[in-house]
């Protein structure tokens, strides 16, 4: 089986936020390194995907620096695959503070390569259309996802749909909510403290 490389996406600007998502401490740690810690929990070699300027503060980790900053997880997603060509990579978002190991290893566990990807089907989409931050991408994906870059398709969502796709029903949706802005974070906080009071 082709080797399963992890990647963090952790450069984006977090503009909606208006702070680095990936600092925001859900677990006891910024959430970047608890991603990180879940994939090498899943016994798999791990990167973050960053800024120049994020690096300097994960000198002890090993990173893939965004060769076109702020152009994107597609183009973060690929400059991991020219570092590593030869292995598939199982892609995480920093906007996920509910991801789990269970859901990790199930998502492994049913990886096929056959297909040139496998995904979650995301719950919160009306289309049924397959969420990409939280994915495992094959070694033949990246011909596509290229190519759709040259042609100026950023979108990895749609890229995922342009190609045979192993899609997956998620065990527990709701690890799959995203959290961008400050009112979802505050509400999920909320949601939170009141599971801790009950």
């Amino acid at each position: 089986m082709t080797p399963l490389y992890g990647l963090v996406l952790a450069g984006g600007f977090s503009q909606r936020m208006g702070r680095d998502k990936g600092l925001i401490s859900w677990h006891g740690k910024p959430q970047r390194l608890y991603l990180y810690d879940l994939m090498k929990e899943l016994g798999m070699p791990a990167f973050f995907s960053c800024r120049e300027e994020q690096a300097a503060f994960l000198k002890d980790y090993p990173c893939i620096l965004d060769a076109t900053p702020g152009a994107g997880p597609a183009n973060a997603l690929l400059d991991a695959h020219k570092r590593h060509p030869g292995v598939a990579w199982l892609v995480l978002a920093c906007d996920m503070p509910l991801i789990d190991v269970a859901t990790l290893r199930f998502l492994i566990n049913k990886r096929d390569e056959n297909f040139m990807a496998t995904a979650f089907r995301a719950p919160y989409f009306d289309d049924g259309s397959p969420d990409p931050l939280c994915s495992i991408w094959e070694p033949k994906a990246f011909d596509v996802l290229a190519a759709r870059l040259q042609e100026g398709k950023r979108c990895l969502r749609k890229t995922l749909m342009s190609m045979p796709l192993n899609m997956l029903e998620p065990p527990n949706p709701a690890v799959l909510k995203n959290i961008n802005t400050p009112e979802e974070l505050n509400e999920l906080m909320q949601e939170k403290q009141d599971l801790n009071d009950a």
